[in-house]
Protein backbone atom coordinates (compact mmCIF):
# COMPACT_ATOMS: atom_id res chain seq x y z
CA UNK A 1 0.00 0.00 0.00
CA UNK A 2 1.14 3.76 -0.72
CA UNK A 3 2.25 6.18 1.67
CA UNK A 4 -0.10 8.34 -0.23
CA UNK A 5 -3.27 5.77 0.11
CA UNK A 6 -2.21 4.90 3.65
CA UNK A 7 -2.79 8.50 4.76
CA UNK A 8 -6.18 9.15 2.75
CA UNK A 9 -7.22 6.13 4.78
CA UNK A 10 -6.27 7.38 7.80
CA UNK A 11 -7.69 10.68 7.34
CA UNK A 12 -11.47 9.13 6.39
CA UNK A 13 -11.27 6.67 9.07
CA UNK A 14 -10.22 9.88 11.41
CA UNK A 15 -13.41 11.86 9.73
CA UNK A 16 -15.83 8.96 10.40
CA UNK A 17 -14.61 8.77 13.95
CA UNK A 18 -15.04 12.75 14.62
CA UNK A 19 -18.10 13.44 12.82
CA UNK A 20 -20.37 9.83 13.69
CA UNK A 21 -22.85 11.47 15.99
CA UNK A 22 -23.22 15.27 14.14
CA UNK A 23 -26.78 14.84 15.22
CA UNK A 24 -27.41 17.79 17.65
CA UNK A 25 -29.61 15.43 19.42
CA UNK A 26 -26.60 13.51 21.12
CA UNK A 27 -25.75 13.37 24.45
CA UNK A 28 -22.47 14.55 25.66
CA UNK A 29 -19.96 11.63 26.42
CA UNK A 30 -16.94 11.81 28.92
CA UNK A 31 -13.37 12.47 27.96
CA UNK A 32 -14.90 15.85 25.94
CA UNK A 33 -13.62 18.55 27.84
CA UNK A 34 -10.65 20.81 25.26
CA UNK A 35 -7.27 21.45 25.91
CA UNK A 36 -6.23 24.98 27.20
CA UNK A 37 -6.17 26.77 23.52
CA UNK A 38 -3.20 28.09 22.28
CA UNK A 39 -2.34 31.66 21.03
CA UNK A 40 -3.17 32.37 17.65
CA UNK A 41 -0.84 34.26 15.89
CA UNK A 42 -1.77 37.82 15.15
CA UNK A 43 -2.88 38.39 11.48
CA UNK A 44 -2.72 41.69 9.70
CA UNK A 45 -5.88 43.92 9.53
CA UNK A 46 -7.87 43.68 5.54
CA UNK A 47 -10.57 45.02 4.28
CA UNK A 48 -13.11 42.63 2.64
CA UNK A 49 -12.86 42.02 -1.47
CA UNK A 50 -16.12 43.46 -2.23
CA UNK A 51 -16.66 47.48 -2.88
CA UNK A 52 -17.20 49.41 0.33
CA UNK A 53 -21.40 50.05 1.00
CA UNK A 54 -23.74 49.48 3.29
CA UNK A 55 -26.25 46.76 4.59
CA UNK A 56 -30.00 47.25 4.94
CA UNK A 57 -30.66 48.85 7.86
CA UNK A 58 -34.19 47.22 8.20
CA UNK A 59 -35.43 44.01 8.66
CA UNK A 60 -37.15 41.68 5.78
CA UNK A 61 -40.08 40.00 5.61
CA UNK A 62 -39.22 36.14 4.79
CA UNK A 63 -39.86 33.91 1.58
CA UNK A 64 -39.10 30.38 0.92
CA UNK A 65 -38.88 28.27 -2.02
CA UNK A 66 -37.41 24.86 -3.00
CA UNK A 67 -34.96 24.45 -6.04
CA UNK A 68 -35.09 20.49 -7.29
CA UNK A 69 -31.60 20.20 -8.42
CA UNK A 70 -29.10 16.81 -9.12
CA UNK A 71 -25.77 16.55 -9.61
CA UNK A 72 -24.81 14.48 -12.75
CA UNK A 73 -27.42 12.44 -12.77
CA UNK A 74 -26.92 10.39 -9.49
CA UNK A 75 -26.60 12.93 -6.62
CA UNK A 76 -30.13 14.87 -5.93
CA UNK A 77 -29.83 18.19 -3.52
CA UNK A 78 -33.15 19.69 -3.17
CA UNK A 79 -31.98 23.30 -1.85
CA UNK A 80 -34.00 25.11 0.08
CA UNK A 81 -33.86 29.07 -0.21
CA UNK A 82 -34.70 31.43 2.60
CA UNK A 83 -34.62 35.12 0.59
CA UNK A 84 -35.74 38.47 1.69
CA UNK A 85 -39.51 39.32 0.76
CA UNK A 86 -41.52 42.17 0.42
CA UNK A 87 -44.33 43.10 2.78
CA UNK A 88 -43.92 43.60 6.73
CA UNK A 89 -41.13 42.17 8.74
CA UNK A 90 -42.27 39.12 11.13
CA UNK A 91 -44.11 36.32 11.09
CA UNK A 92 -43.09 32.69 9.28
CA UNK A 93 -41.53 32.63 5.79
CA UNK A 94 -44.17 32.74 2.70
CA UNK A 95 -44.09 29.97 0.22
CA UNK A 96 -43.14 31.66 -3.02
CA UNK A 97 -43.38 35.34 -1.78
CA UNK A 98 -42.49 38.21 -4.11
CA UNK A 99 -38.48 39.02 -3.40
CA UNK A 100 -37.97 42.00 -1.77
CA UNK A 101 -36.15 44.69 -4.01
CA UNK A 102 -32.61 45.18 -3.90
CA UNK A 103 -29.75 42.78 -4.59
CA UNK A 104 -28.87 40.83 -1.99
CA UNK A 105 -25.80 38.73 -1.46
CA UNK A 106 -26.03 34.75 -1.38
CA UNK A 107 -24.93 32.22 1.65
CA UNK A 108 -24.52 28.70 0.65
CA UNK A 109 -25.26 26.41 3.98
CA UNK A 110 -24.47 22.94 4.48
CA UNK A 111 -26.18 20.50 7.45
CA UNK A 112 -24.07 18.18 9.49
CA UNK A 113 -24.22 14.64 9.58
CA UNK A 114 -28.04 13.37 10.27
CA UNK A 115 -29.46 16.57 9.58
CA UNK A 116 -31.84 18.92 7.21
CA UNK A 117 -31.87 22.65 6.34
CA UNK A 118 -34.92 23.05 8.51
CA UNK A 119 -33.09 22.07 11.33
CA UNK A 120 -31.14 25.18 11.46
CA UNK A 121 -34.18 27.50 10.41
CA UNK A 122 -33.99 30.00 13.18
CA UNK A 123 -30.14 30.83 12.14
CA UNK A 124 -30.97 30.86 8.64
CA UNK A 125 -33.88 33.22 8.92
CA UNK A 126 -32.38 35.88 10.43
CA UNK A 127 -29.47 36.30 7.92
CA UNK A 128 -32.32 36.42 5.36
CA UNK A 129 -33.98 38.85 7.45
CA UNK A 130 -31.15 40.89 7.62
CA UNK A 131 -30.72 41.03 3.61
CA UNK A 132 -29.00 37.69 2.25
CA UNK A 133 -30.21 35.05 -0.41
CA UNK A 134 -29.73 31.60 2.05
CA UNK A 135 -29.71 28.55 -0.02
CA UNK A 136 -29.21 25.08 1.88
CA UNK A 137 -28.48 21.77 0.13
CA UNK A 138 -30.40 18.56 1.59
CA UNK A 139 -27.20 16.16 1.08
CA UNK A 140 -28.06 12.71 -0.89
CA UNK A 141 -25.76 10.61 1.77
CA UNK A 142 -25.43 12.53 4.75
CA UNK A 143 -29.03 13.86 5.32
CA UNK A 144 -31.51 12.71 7.62
CA UNK A 145 -34.14 10.53 5.66
CA UNK A 146 -32.06 10.57 2.77
CA UNK A 147 -31.53 6.39 3.34
CA UNK A 148 -28.17 6.12 4.62
CA UNK A 149 -25.40 8.46 6.25
CA UNK A 150 -22.16 7.77 4.94
CA UNK A 151 -19.99 10.43 6.40
CA UNK A 152 -17.19 9.60 4.41
CA UNK A 153 -19.75 11.24 1.67
CA UNK A 154 -18.58 14.57 3.11
CA UNK A 155 -15.78 14.83 0.88
CA UNK A 156 -18.04 14.81 -2.39
CA UNK A 157 -20.29 17.54 -1.03
CA UNK A 158 -18.19 20.33 -1.78
CA UNK A 159 -18.35 19.99 -5.43
CA UNK A 160 -22.31 19.41 -4.73
CA UNK A 161 -22.19 23.09 -2.79
CA UNK A 162 -20.10 24.71 -6.00
CA UNK A 163 -22.95 22.75 -8.57
CA UNK A 164 -25.58 24.10 -6.47
CA UNK A 165 -24.54 28.13 -6.23
CA UNK A 166 -23.70 27.79 -9.89
CA UNK A 167 -27.68 27.41 -10.53
CA UNK A 168 -28.93 29.46 -7.43
CA UNK A 169 -26.90 32.35 -9.06
CA UNK A 170 -28.11 31.85 -12.65
CA UNK A 171 -31.14 32.64 -11.12
CA UNK A 172 -30.36 36.02 -11.60
CA UNK A 173 -30.73 35.78 -15.28
CA UNK A 174 -33.56 33.23 -15.53
CA UNK A 175 -36.67 35.02 -17.39
CA UNK A 176 -40.31 34.78 -15.11
CA UNK A 177 -37.92 34.25 -11.88
CA UNK A 178 -39.05 35.59 -8.46
CA UNK A 179 -34.95 35.90 -7.75
CA UNK A 180 -34.33 37.22 -11.43
CA UNK A 181 -32.26 40.93 -11.06
CA UNK A 182 -32.18 40.11 -6.76
CA UNK A 183 -29.11 38.23 -6.50
CA UNK A 184 -25.66 40.21 -5.75
CA UNK A 185 -23.94 37.19 -7.81
CA UNK A 186 -20.16 38.42 -6.89
CA UNK A 187 -20.59 38.35 -3.25
CA UNK A 188 -20.78 35.20 -2.10
CA UNK A 189 -20.28 33.40 1.42
CA UNK A 190 -20.47 29.76 2.21
CA UNK A 191 -21.23 28.52 5.92
CA UNK A 192 -21.90 25.03 7.33
CA UNK A 193 -22.30 23.23 10.53
CA UNK A 194 -19.83 20.16 11.66
CA UNK A 195 -19.69 17.44 8.70
CA UNK A 196 -21.44 21.00 6.60
CA UNK A 197 -18.17 22.53 8.34
CA UNK A 198 -16.09 20.00 7.08
CA UNK A 199 -17.88 20.97 3.67
CA UNK A 200 -17.55 24.73 4.13
CA UNK A 201 -13.61 24.17 5.11
CA UNK A 202 -13.01 22.35 1.86
CA UNK A 203 -14.52 25.23 -0.23
CA UNK A 204 -11.68 27.23 0.96
CA UNK A 205 -8.62 24.34 0.53
CA UNK A 206 -8.64 21.23 -1.79
CA UNK A 207 -12.21 22.07 -3.59
CA UNK A 208 -11.77 26.11 -3.38
CA UNK A 209 -14.60 27.90 -5.05
CA UNK A 210 -12.93 31.57 -6.04
CA UNK A 211 -16.44 32.69 -6.42
CA UNK A 212 -16.82 33.01 -2.32
CA UNK A 213 -15.35 35.46 -0.37
CA UNK A 214 -16.11 34.46 2.81
CA UNK A 215 -16.82 31.75 4.78
CA UNK A 216 -18.98 30.82 8.41
CA UNK A 217 -17.77 27.57 9.89
CA UNK A 218 -19.92 25.56 13.07
CA UNK A 219 -17.89 23.45 14.94
CA UNK A 220 -15.95 21.95 12.19
CA UNK A 221 -12.45 20.51 11.70
CA UNK A 222 -10.21 20.00 8.74
CA UNK A 223 -10.37 15.78 8.73
CA UNK A 224 -10.76 14.89 5.02
CA UNK A 225 -10.12 18.08 3.69
CA UNK A 226 -7.03 19.65 5.12
CA UNK A 227 -6.01 23.57 5.84
CA UNK A 228 -4.21 24.21 2.91
CA UNK A 229 -6.00 27.44 2.20
CA UNK A 230 -5.97 28.58 -1.35
CA UNK A 231 -6.98 31.13 -3.57
CA UNK A 232 -7.86 34.52 -2.77
CA UNK A 233 -7.91 35.91 0.99
CA UNK A 234 -11.61 35.18 1.93
CA UNK A 235 -12.18 36.51 5.70
CA UNK A 236 -13.18 33.50 8.25
CA UNK A 237 -15.27 33.42 11.24
CA UNK A 238 -15.26 30.33 13.16
CA UNK A 239 -17.85 29.31 15.90
CA UNK A 240 -17.36 26.62 18.52
CA UNK A 241 -18.45 25.41 21.93
CA UNK A 242 -15.74 24.79 24.05
CA UNK A 243 -17.86 21.93 25.57
CA UNK A 244 -18.07 20.43 22.27
CA UNK A 245 -18.89 16.59 22.59
CA UNK A 246 -18.52 15.66 19.04
CA UNK A 247 -15.99 17.75 17.55
CA UNK A 248 -13.25 18.75 20.19
CA UNK A 249 -13.05 22.60 20.44
CA UNK A 250 -8.93 22.26 20.04
CA UNK A 251 -9.77 20.30 16.59
CA UNK A 252 -11.39 23.41 15.76
CA UNK A 253 -9.31 25.50 17.40
CA UNK A 254 -6.48 23.94 15.05
CA UNK A 255 -8.06 24.63 11.71
CA UNK A 256 -8.55 28.41 12.66
CA UNK A 257 -4.69 28.67 13.27
CA UNK A 258 -3.90 27.07 9.75
CA UNK A 259 -6.51 30.21 8.12
CA UNK A 260 -3.86 32.72 6.90
CA UNK A 261 -6.46 35.19 6.02
CA UNK A 262 -8.44 38.05 8.03
CA UNK A 263 -10.29 36.04 10.94
CA UNK A 264 -12.08 35.58 13.99
CA UNK A 265 -13.01 32.82 16.09
CA UNK A 266 -16.03 32.55 18.77
CA UNK A 267 -16.04 30.44 21.70
CA UNK A 268 -18.88 29.34 23.94
CA UNK A 269 -17.27 28.32 27.20
CA UNK A 270 -20.56 26.52 28.00
CA UNK A 271 -21.24 25.97 23.96
CA UNK A 272 -21.99 22.02 23.60
CA UNK A 273 -21.88 20.80 19.41
CA UNK A 274 -24.64 22.88 18.54
CA UNK A 275 -27.79 22.43 19.88
CA UNK A 276 -28.28 26.35 20.76
CA UNK A 277 -28.07 26.45 17.22
CA UNK A 278 -31.07 24.84 16.12
CA UNK A 279 -33.33 26.66 18.56
CA UNK A 280 -35.12 29.66 18.32
CA UNK A 281 -34.71 30.68 22.29
CA UNK A 282 -31.60 31.50 23.93
CA UNK A 283 -28.70 33.77 24.45
CA UNK A 284 -26.46 31.47 22.92
CA UNK A 285 -28.32 31.56 19.37
CA UNK A 286 -28.77 35.83 19.73
CA UNK A 287 -25.16 36.10 20.27
CA UNK A 288 -24.03 33.45 17.48
CA UNK A 289 -26.73 34.99 15.29
CA UNK A 290 -26.01 38.42 15.98
CA UNK A 291 -22.37 38.27 15.10
CA UNK A 292 -22.49 36.19 12.48
CA UNK A 293 -24.85 38.70 10.38
CA UNK A 294 -22.39 41.64 11.92
CA UNK A 295 -19.59 39.45 9.77
CA UNK A 296 -21.79 38.65 6.28
CA UNK A 297 -22.65 42.42 6.57
CA UNK A 298 -18.96 43.14 6.38
CA UNK A 299 -17.69 40.88 3.97
CA UNK A 300 -20.96 40.74 1.69
CA UNK A 301 -22.09 44.58 1.75
CA UNK A 302 -18.54 45.91 2.27
CA UNK A 303 -20.41 48.25 5.48
CA UNK A 304 -17.55 49.07 7.69
CA UNK A 305 -19.73 50.17 10.49
CA UNK A 306 -21.11 46.23 10.72
CA UNK A 307 -17.38 45.41 11.02
CA UNK A 308 -17.09 47.69 14.12
CA UNK A 309 -19.97 45.97 16.05
CA UNK A 310 -18.99 42.83 15.53
CA UNK A 311 -16.87 43.04 19.27
CA UNK A 312 -19.98 44.34 21.18
CA UNK A 313 -22.29 41.15 19.65
CA UNK A 314 -19.52 38.57 20.27
CA UNK A 315 -19.98 39.97 23.94
CA UNK A 316 -23.28 40.42 24.84
CA UNK A 317 -24.61 38.36 28.12
CA UNK A 318 -20.90 37.41 28.47
CA UNK A 319 -21.69 33.96 27.30
CA UNK A 320 -18.92 33.95 24.72
CA UNK A 321 -15.10 35.37 23.75
CA UNK A 322 -13.96 36.55 20.69
CA UNK A 323 -10.38 36.20 19.20
CA UNK A 324 -10.40 38.79 16.83
CA UNK A 325 -7.67 39.05 13.59
CA UNK A 326 -10.44 40.49 10.74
Amino acid sequence: MSRRVASVLVATSLLASALVGCSTDREPTEGAGAPTPQPTASAAPSAPAVPAGRAPADTFALGVRQLKLNRDGDRPLPVTVWYPAAGRAGGRPANGAEAADGKFPVIMFSHGLGGRPDDYESLLTRWASAGFVVAAPTFPKTSRGGGENNVLDVLNQPADVSYALTRVLALDARDGDPLRGRLATDRVAAAGHSAGAVTTIGLFTAGRDERLAAGVVFAGTALGVGTAFAGAAAPQMFVHGEADEVVRYAAGKAVYDKVPWPKAMLSLPNGDHGRALLRGEGAALRVVADTTTEFLRWTLYGDAEARKRIPTAASRDGIATLDDHL
